[in-house]
């Protein structure tokens, strides 16, 4: 699991890649004329460090004095954001240069100058949807002009006035889209999907209440892109699948209309394509997955994916997660587990950037690759690690979690283990409000299954799968397969092949027959 209290300095040495390593060096040394600087030999010390540990880098450089170190740190912090950011291509940050600028020559008593330099401030912001910047420019313009004569005040006061207006009205629109999008967001996070008719209503009351009057029409690209986040989570959360998919594609839309924005919004777009390939996903669309992970692909692949260390990481996510997927949806359990190296390595790499939920679905996902190819102990491992992390988030994945650890001890054969884990899960999974008719179902077969012959154990799996068929058309209980295969297993035990010979024979049938399956895995 990340260590998320690491020092800032260190993480920030770590995000950065070789060209912005050898760009610093060139700045802080350029400024001084020093090669010996001790801020450099500090900066090394730390870059060649795999774990921070301050007195391990004491005793290894003694020109660095203990009581020097924080401010050496903070300065050193200082030098690099300053070195780095020179030759920066974002553009919020040349909007920041520009401003800067623009105040230099206002301090010069250069106005005719600044306010050409603030009039490309807010073309450029204009071009970008930047609100904030334009709004900055707009105040500092309307300063120079009621401060000094410029010539260029007629009618300018009434079209400044306008022009703040309307952008102060999208930005109270922006504020409160963004506001309501990431409220919707973090309730997922923190409980997964609607677990009842209680949660249902209060989440339609929530958002018939909040969302602000707005016209799609008339948006630009951020408020377009908050709104349609916004009605992204909704549908998911309360497992709209087909809204969810019509919210995604939208969300993706949006950048396809606008290709300038994935290099400023890189993330927004990478993160459009994940919810859309989950939607492909949980719908088995096979060839609208196939057709938005060859996009995420290309992206990675592309300058755009590749511009800094937090855009490539969470490109390298989104596209493992998918292609996890993909395993998941054609049924190729053991195929994919030659990822699972890979993956380990990469995670470990990235683990001072990566947050717990996102470690979380990992975890699970490479569990339920182990299960899916028979390999219960394997499942067992990852499960375990999940299971002895505090369920302060995504509390429906721990849950599933504990579901899917008991159903491995059952595989194996652990049957003392497997009555005491019935009673344990069931108890868990009622405290977060994640029990419902299908997992009923499931408690009560197990608790039963202890008692039956070998002649009545498969007419009982099939009268479980045949309630569990009837359930499927239930909005409450659809996350119960969308999280577990429950249905495959159930057909794996009666027809006494793997789950993935199971999960195999329906994804071909549907591919040669074009049309799709229902799929249980995970979410």
């Amino acid at each position: 699991m990340p260590n998320r209290n690491t020092d800032e300095l260190f993480q920030l040495i770590k995000s950065l890649s070789k060209p912005e390593k050898r760009l610093f060096k060139l700045h802080a040394k350029r400024n001084t004329g020093n090669d010996d600087l001790k801020i450099i030999a500090l900066f090394d010390a730390l870059d060649a460090m795999q774990e921070y540990d301050e007195e391990k880098l004491l005793r290894k450089n003694k020109s660095i004095q203990k009581q020097q170190l924080s401010n050496m740190k903070a300065y050193l912090y200082k030098q690099i954001l300053t070195g780095i950011s020179h030759a920066s291509e974002d553009v919020e940050i040349k909007l920041s240069e520009q401003l800067m600028f623009a105040r230099m020559l206002y301090n010069k008593g250069l106005y005719m100058q600044a306010l050409k330099t603030l009039n490309k401030v807010k073309s450029s912001a204009k071009n970008y949807s930047q609100s904030t910047y334009r709004l900055q420019a707009l105040i500092f313009e309307k300063k120079i002009e009621s401060m000094h004569i410029t010539r260029s005040i007629k009618g300018r006061s009434g079209d400044l006035s306008q022009e703040s207006n309307d952008v102060n009205k999208r930005l109270f629109l922006l504020s409160n889209l963004s506001g309501f999008a990431l409220q919707l967001y973090s309730w997922y996070i923190q409980h997964g999907h609607a677990r009842d008719e209680k949660d249902e209503q209060a989440l339609y009351d929530f958002f018939c209440k909040n969302l602000p009057l707005c016209n799609e029409a008339e948006m630009d690209f951020y408020e377009r892109l908050y709104y349609y986040q916004a009605h992204s989570w909704y549908t998911f959360i309360l497992q709209d699948l087909l809204g969810y998919y019509r919210y995604s594609q939208k969300w993706v839309d949006l950048f396809h209309e606008h290709p300038e924005m994935k290099n400023l919004e890189s993330i927004q777009y990478v993160k459009g394509l994940n919810n859309l390939l989950s939607a492909h996903f949980v719908l088995l669309n096979y060839r609208g997955f196939e057709d938005a992970l060859s996009e995420l692909e290309i992206f990675a692949n592309s300058e755009d994916g590749l511009k800094d260390v937090n855009t490539e990481i969470q490109t390298f996510i989104y596209l493992q997660l998918a292609k996890l997927n993909e395993h998941f949806m054609h049924g190729t359990f053991i195929k994919g587990l030659s990822m699972v190296e890979h993956l380990e390595e990469k995670l470990d790499e990235y683990k001072l950037f990566i947050d717990t939920h996102r470690m979380l679905i990992f975890y699970y996902k490479i569990a339920c690759l182990y299960f899916g190819s028979g390999n219960n102990e394997k499942a067992i491992e990852y499960l375990n690690l999940i299971i002895h992390l505090k369920p302060d988030l995504r509390t429906d994945l721990h849950c599933y979690a504990r579901l899917l650890h008991l159903i491995a001890h059952y595989e194996i054969g652990n049957y003392n283990l497997v009555e005491y884990l019935i009673k344990s899960v069931y108890r868990f999974m009622a405290k977060m409000k994640n029990l419902n008719t299908v997992e009923e179902e499931i408690f009560s077969f197990l608790k039963r299954s202890f008692s039956l012959s070998q002649k009545e154990i498969i007419p009982a799996f099939k009268l479980l799968k045949e309630k569990l068929e009837k359930l499927r058309g239930n909005p409450l209980v659809t996350r119960s397969f969308m999280y577990l295969d429950i249905i495959g297993w159930l057909e794996s035990k009666i027809e006494n092949v793997p789950v993935q010979q199971i999960i195999r024979s329906k994804y071909l049938v549907s591919k040669k027959n074009r049309m799709p399956v229902t799929n249980l895995i995970l979410q």
